[in-house]
Parts: C-alpha cells; sequence; structure tokens
C-alpha cells in the first residue's frame, strides 16, 4: 500500500471511489480535481498495485487554521478491513505542512456509523477527546433536503499521541 499526494489524473479514480461509497456525497468532478492539484498537500490517495483504493480529502480553515479538517473519507471494499482510512489521516496529519494542527474536525450524519467508528477511534488511540455539536441542520442549513450533518473535533493533538498511532 502505497500513499501519496493525489494529482490531476487521479480525478476520475477518485469520482469513481466516492461514487462506489455511499453514503458519501458525490462532488463534481471538476471539485475533485480542484481537491487533486490545489489542495494536493491536504489530500492524500492510498494505491494497491496501481488502483487507487482510498481517499481522504481535507484542508485548514483559513479562519481556524490549527484545524484540519477532513472533507471525505473513501475505502474500496477490496482494502477495508486494513485500518486503511485512520492511516491515511495519520499520514496526511504527518505531512510537514500540517505543523501547528491541534485538532482534526469533520461533520458526520448521525447515521454513518462507520465514520464515527473511525473519528472515536482516533480519538481514543490519540488519548483526547471528541466533542460533538451541530453544524448544519437538517431544516436551516438543507431545507430538509439532507440530513443534519455534526461536527466532531477531536483534540487536543499532541505529537505523542499521533506518535503512538504511527507504531500501530
Amino acid at each position: 500500500m502505497a500513499f501519496r499526494e493525489p494529482v490531476a489524473t487521479d480525478g476520475p479514480a477518485i469520482t469513481a471511489l466516492i461514487a462506489a461509497c455511499p453514503p458519501l456525497d458525490p462532488n463534481s468532478a471538476y471539485c475533485n480535481l480542484l481537491q487533486c492539484t490545489d489542495f494536493a498537500a491536504t489530500c492524500v490517495v492510498a494505491e494497491l498495485q496501481g488502483d487507487v483504493v482510498g481517499w481522504v480529502s481535507g484542508y485548514r480553515p483559513p479562519a481556524a487554521p490549527e484545524n484540519f479538517f477532513i472533507w471525505q473519507v473513501a475505502v474500496s471494499s477490496a482494502a477495508r478491513g486494513r485500518r486503511l482510512a485512520s492511516r491515511m489521516v495519520e499520514a496526511v496529519l504527518a505531512r510537514p505542512q500540517q505543523a501547528g494542527v491541534t485538532h482534526l474536525t469533520t461533520t458526520v450524519t448521525q447515521d454513518n456509523r462507520a465514520s464515527w467508528a473511525l473519528f472515536e477511534g482516533l480519538a481514543r488511540t490519540w488519548g483526547t477527546t471528541l466533542e460533538k455539536t451541530v453544524r448544519f441542520d437538517r431544516e436551516a442549513h438543507f431545507a430538509g433536503a439532507h440530513a443534519t450533518e455534526f461536527q466532531a473535533r477531536i483534540g487536543p493533538l499532541t505529537p505523542k499521541g499521533r506518535h503512538q498511532q504511527e507504531e500501530i
């Protein structure tokens, strides 16, 4: 398994991977291309024998650069059961560009058990807390067309806690 920054030619494979991983919201192919190029330093692709089998997209919000926001995590059915999601999150957080990150944030719908398991597991492994609050309400923000998105905020992140994860 190899982890690397994405490149523009990964766009179609990432779009297909996301489509194959419900309940993830599909982005446009153009959005995925922008993530692969303009946000490559905050995204990671996992390859197995030349195939894209994992994807994490994220960014550091300009108004809160101490946070690392995970946008999407996708793992191919062929690569599940290998702790790939947590390993990809660790890989992107370990990059020099993420120096100064003290908290990991994301949004997750209540029913997305796989995502909750990932983020609860990371908080447990890192020995820190996960705070859960409503970020985007079903009615107020989505006019009833999408489930409420809860924000998960993990931290504070310490080098020692993240180092323990890398050794596993």
